[in-house]
């Protein structure tokens, strides 16, 4: 067992820490064994501060760059002499949230609507200078030598500016306390007196879970010095992904009419509300819920277009059932991240929105420890040799393999054949002759009730023949459909179904497009009703197993009740089969 110390090592008082021995004098130094750091400094005994940053930016546009309030939590030893790295959550979330409607969603496509009485999320009426922040890694950090950053996003909290729902002001707003870190931006206390990091060593990782977890990418985007490692968890890449799918206007799971205005007023809790009216205001009217398209709006909010920038090394974990932030938004960062040889590895879970601290503690510490032990310390511990990726499988068993998507992961393309009002086939021939199949939009029925009735008139379904061994899907799965519609308007969506041999059928994953974007999804292009269109719908990326006797199904219908708008009953989409064909990328032979 390699044990090794950072520095000099000095006696100091008892502490009865695990791992160390009660009689033992502990190090002043962070101590590592088989290249992990190793519980040697007392968390009950940390030094905690509370300052604010000041970031260049004017956000509320009072006259005065925007500051950050931020609580630092260090081992003690820093007031000694120890000089260690940082650890640093940025969330808009410290402070709580608001009540705040939805917007309605039953409504008619490319109509405005008039604002619905969904709630968000739980409201939190507590608004305190100081929040109460509390986090489930500060314990373990602190013991191993990282000093502990909390910093309140712009608008929330104790922090001045506003909440804009991943625009720029934010991302510098987080970015000037990785520069407070390394002293290129002023502090100070609560006070007023200056505060310097000249505990810190300058070596900073960010990490945290959804919004706290897309901050990271963000600041990383920016390509700043000293932020060595970011570990986003449930992490958006691309905020249009988020709100948006190819022009139509989708939801992330279980919150249905959220958009970027109605996520900016939640997390808007700084005490002083009216600076910030004009600014979320502005949300609503250029994010678009009319057309969907992709515009300057978003494109500020696309943190992939700065990729170019990211030194910092990624640690990637996404939920394969998260359908609030969509396997999209990590797959696409890890790609643009492995095609510029950044340090990446990526941990995949079969868990929806959640911290993988929760589902495989014991596992999970240590491979964060070794990222941040590697990357902030530089203890050469041949992290970056490992395999690249983690996947958790159906049965709950993990696997790690050198890189995601699956390497031998070829494309297949299935074919659908007649029937699809029942049940169709799917097949990799050609399919002669021409077959056309119609369906009406009933935005009241969800897709999974759809996927699974025998016979329905709002859904079309092939499936394969039952599949002799295990067929693994690892990648984008995408749907060329030749469609007709009898509106110029439609909600298009697509579905990857697994049906047991009891006949039963759950979804796999889906994607949604609006067909006049079928050209660009920053363009809206008319649809002529009677006209057939060949539309292309990119489903979530996923990584699924089919077991054998299993059947692969594709579904397609008009609107998805839990994710799209939902416009009333009626719509008619006519698909040729002739002119369609799914391309999935597997690993094992299908159809």
């Amino acid at each position: 067992m390699r044990r090794v110390r950072m520095g000099l090592l000095a006696a100091l008082c008892v502490l009865p820490l695990s791992g160390v021995p009660a009689t033992a004098q502990p190090p002043r130094e962070p101590v590592f064994e088989d290249g992990e750091a190793q519980p040697v400094f007392d968390p009950a005994q940390a030094v905690r501060e509370e300052l604010f940053v000041t970031a260049p930016v004017d956000s509320d546009h009072d006259g005065q760059d925007d500051r950050v309030h931020v609580q630092v939590v260090r081992p003690k030893e820093t007031d000694q002499g120890l000089r260690v790295p940082v650890v640093y959550q940025a969330s808009p979330y410290f402070s709580g949230g608001n009540d705040v409607p939805n917007h309605n969603v039953d409504t008619e496509l490319h109509v405005p609507e008039q604002p619905g009485h969904r709630s968000l999320r739980t409201a939190t009426e507590d608004q305190r200078l100081a929040a109460d922040i509390q986090w489930a890694y500060e314990e373990y950090l602190l013991a191993r030598g990282y000093a502990v950053v909390y910093a309140e996003s712009l608008g929330t909290g104790g922090s001045t500016g506003c909440p804009t729902t991943g625009a720029e002001n934010e991302t510098i707003g987080a970015k000037s306390v990785v520069d407070w870190l390394n002293s290129r931006a002023p502090g100070h206390d609560v006070g007023g007196a200056p505060a310097v990091a000249d505990w810190a060593t300058g070596k900073v990782g960010m990490m945290g879970v959804s919004y706290n977890g897309t901050l990271p990418n963000a600041v990383a985007s920016t390509g700043v010095d000293g932020l060595e490692a970011i570990v986003p968890i449930g992490a958006i890449s691309n905020w249009y992904d988020y709100y948006r799918s190819d022009g139509a206007v989708v939801a992330p799971g279980g919150f249905q009419g959220e958009d970027a205005d109605v996520l900016a007023k939640y997390v808007h809790t700084r005490p002083d509300r009216e600076p910030c009216r004009q600014p979320i205001d502005q949300l609503t009217a250029e994010q678009d819920r009319i057309t969907g398209d992709y515009s300057p709006f978003w494109d500020e909010r696309n943190y992939l277009n700065d990729v170019d920038n990211v030194r910092a090394a990624v640690l990637s974990v996404h939920g394969l059932n998260d359908w609030n932030v969509k396997t999209r938004q990590a797959a696409q960062w890890y790609e643009a991240l492995r095609e510029r040889d950044v340090p990446h590895k990526i941990w995949w879970h079969q868990a929806g929105h959640t911290d993988p601290i929760q589902l495989r503690e014991e596992e999970w510490l240590r491979e964060l420890n070794r990222w941040f032990t590697r990357y902030l310390y530089q203890v050469p511990n041949g992290v970056e040799d490992e395999p690249r990726a983690t996947v958790q499988r159906e049965d709950g068993s993990w696997v790690q393999e050198p890189e995601w998507p699956a390497p031998q992961a070829r494309e297949a393309v299935l074919r659908p054949t007649p029937g699809g009002s029942e049940r169709g086939g799917l097949t990799a021939e050609r399919v002669p002759g021409r077959a056309v199949e119609s369906l009406r939009d009933d935005a009241t029925r969800t897709a999974e009730d759809l996927a699974a009735a025998p016979s329905s008139p709002n859904r079309l379904a092939y499936f394969s023949e039952p599949v002799t061994e295990q067929v693994r899907v690892s990648g984008t799965v995408r749907a060329e459909l030749a469609l007709a519609f009898d509106r110029p308007a439609a909600n298009v969506t697509a579905l990857l179904v697994d049906q047991a041999p009891d006949g039963s059928v759950s979804v796999v994953t889906r994607g949604w497009t609006d067909p006049q974007n079928r050209h660009a999804i920053d363009r809206t292009a008319p649809i002529e009703p009677g006209k057939s269109y060949r539309i292309t719908v990119a489903m979530q990326p996923d990584d699924y197993v089919f077991a054998p006797g299993h059947r692969l199904g594709v579904v397609v219908l008009s609107s998805d009740h839990d994710h799209t708008l939902r416009p009333k009953p009626g719509a008619g989409l006519s698909l040729d089969l002739s002119r369609t064909a799914i391309t999935l990328p597997v690993v094992g032979s299908v159809g």
